[in-house]
């Protein structure tokens, strides 16, 4: 039986990023976007560059930029995991490139 939300884990190499229940992951791939609700079938994508969304359970809704990783879905669990090797919320400025002087 397909589970009713989703469990989301979305981790990066240092930190916990964000977890908890979901009715809706978009996310970007080198593939093209793709939307994954309750009852998807598994699947495993590799991340492109581009947002990530998650709607909360309770309505609320999440915004990343990803970049690079992979994301796992386990269809009868409903698990979403997201592996990125670089995130950051959406609203916080890119990281400023350095210069030599």
């Amino acid at each position: 039986m397909a589970a009713k939300e989703l469990h989301v884990e979305i981790v990066a190499p240092d930190s916990n990023v964000w977890s908890g229940p979901a009715s809706l992951v978009r996310v970007r791939t080198i593939e093209g976007e793709i939307g994954v609700m309750p009852g998807h079938t598994p699947l495993l994508a590799v991340l492109g560059e581009g947002e990530l969304s998650v709607s909360g359970a309770n309505g609320d809704r999440q915004h990343f930029f990803a970049s690079g990783g992979f994301m796992s879905v386990e269809g009868d669990t409903g698990r979403v995991i997201i592996v990125a090797d670089d995130i950051r919320t959406a609203d916080a400025p890119a990281a400023s490139p350095v210069t030599a002087a």
